[in-house]
């Protein structure tokens, strides 16, 4: 086994527990969050999993279920969700100087200089200390390489004699569970590969463990071959404490209700380009091309059918709000047919560039003028900082704070941590 450890740390029912931070009346009660205009399920606790809901169950074939059997139903509160990960991983970091944030619930810790024999009781340390900081329960798999730390993790988290901590870098540990994980429960293994795996005679993560790495290679390329390794404790994943510099970016909403005339299908397209800017600014990037999109809803079956994209190169690199929403607007505009009922829009950007960096085109604005376009676009970020996004938007993207084509949160919950006009009240009886 490798001297390397790493632990994974991974919240449960992540969304559903930080609805249950803030309410102590769901504990114990079936909860579900729903994606984006409350369309299907994406988070269930336990007791909603035991009535039936599958992930990905469409709300309204449910609706009756959830209300008949007391289920608690909540929209998607991303803005909430996003900081509740941030404390949690602020505790991470009390425990770990080295931390990959993995997802928006699950993060890596290098727990390599930690001695074996107390890796468990660090696990169960930091477990009980993100509880009774920020309320959320977690489970830890620890192993010698990310995929085992994965695979402990799964373990911990199926298994509750284990009491939510798993660690492989123990050799009884792993050499009991390592032939009870099935091939399909394998990070990383989608189930093309899973079919080709148990085509190659493997039942379980000891199966693949065993396979002679060049046949493997061959059946997965070097995903395979590097997926047997780190199996056999040898790490080929370090951790990623710095976040790749993003190559693309995209902004893309499903609406609320049809689109059916140009002027909302621009109002939309500008409201995501205004956010298509923000995310630039925020990480020092700039574009010189955006790409547009609008489509129709296959599930409209009795209308007419139409997807259409179009690129817009800009004269120059920028993360210019205005210069983006005016190239995006000039793609609807191009490509926008009357008699369709839209269903999403919006608009995609790639080969991204350090905006310091970029080369300038020889005409249009001068220096004087990029460096006023740049003040106003600071000038717009920290209003929308201090006063919340949307507070100060550009006259085309439109002036309601609800559009009707915008995403619908019909059930969602006050953002506690994030709104000081939606902080919890307490009153005296």
């Amino acid at each position: 086994m490798s001297a390397k450890a790493y632990a994974l740390s991974d919240g449960n029912s992540f969304y559903c527990s930080c609805e249950r931070v803030f309410d102590a009346r769901l504990a114990k009660v079936p909860v579900i969050v729903l994606s984006n205009n409350d369309g299907c399920a994406i988070a269930r606790t336990a007791e909603a999993k035991a009535l039936g809901i599958k992930m990905g169950d469409p709300f309204f074939k449910i609706r009756d279920m959830c209300k008949a059997r007391g289920v608690r139903v909540y929209s998607s509160n991303y803005a909430f969700y996003g900081d509740m990960s941030a404390r949690v991983n602020a505790v991470y970091r009390d425990f770990s100087p080295r931390i990959e944030i993995y997802s928006i619930d699950e993060s890596f810790l290098d727990v390599s200089d930690v001695r074996e024999r107390d890796r468990e009781s660090l696990a169960r340390d930091m477990r009980e200390t993100v509880r009774a900081w920020t309320g959320i329960p977690t489970c830890v798999g620890i192993g010698p390489t990310k995929t085992l730390a994965k695979l402990a993790n799964h373990i911990a988290k199926k298994n509750p004699v284990l009491g939510g901590v798993c660690d492989l870098t123990d050799d009884e540990q792993y050499d009991h569970w390592i032939i009870r994980v099935p091939v399909a429960d394998i990070w990383g293994v989608g189930p093309a590969n899973a079919r080709r795996l148990e085509a190659l005679g493997c039942d379980n993560a000891a199966d693949v463990r065993d396979l002679d790495p060049k046949v493997a290679h061959k059946a997965m390329t070097v995903v395979g071959e590097r997926l047997v390794h780190e199996l056999r404790g040898t790490p080929c994943l370090d951790l990623e404490t710095v976040a790749a510099t993003r190559k693309g970016c995209a902004v893309t909403r499903s609406f609320s209700e049809r689109v059916e005339d140009r002027a909302t299908m621009e109002q939309a397209v500008a409201t995501h380009a205004f956010r298509l800017g923000e995310k630039l600014r925020r990480e020092g990037l700039a574009t010189n091309h955006v790409t547009v999109f609008f489509h129709t809803s296959e599930h409209d079956r009795d209308r007419p059918q139409r997807s259409v994209s179009t690129l817009v190169t800009l004269p120059e690199a920028t993360s210019d709000t205005l210069a983006l929403l005016k190239a995006c607007l000039h793609g609807v505009r191009k490509t926008w047919r009357d008699g369709y009922r839209y269903s999403k829009g919006g608009v995609v950007t790639t080969d991204l560039m350090p905006l310091a960096t970029s080369q300038r085109a020889m005409p249009g604005l001068g220096q004087l003028e990029r460096e006023m376009r740049a003040a106003l676009m600071e000038a717009l970020d920290a209003c929308n900082h201090r006063f919340g996004r949307g507070a100060v938007v550009p006259g085309a993207a439109g002036f309601a704070p609800n559009h009707e084509w915008s995403t619908k949160f019909e059930m969602r919950s006050p953002r506690y941590t994030t709104r000081i006009d939606e902080l919890p009240v307490v009153r005296a009886a």
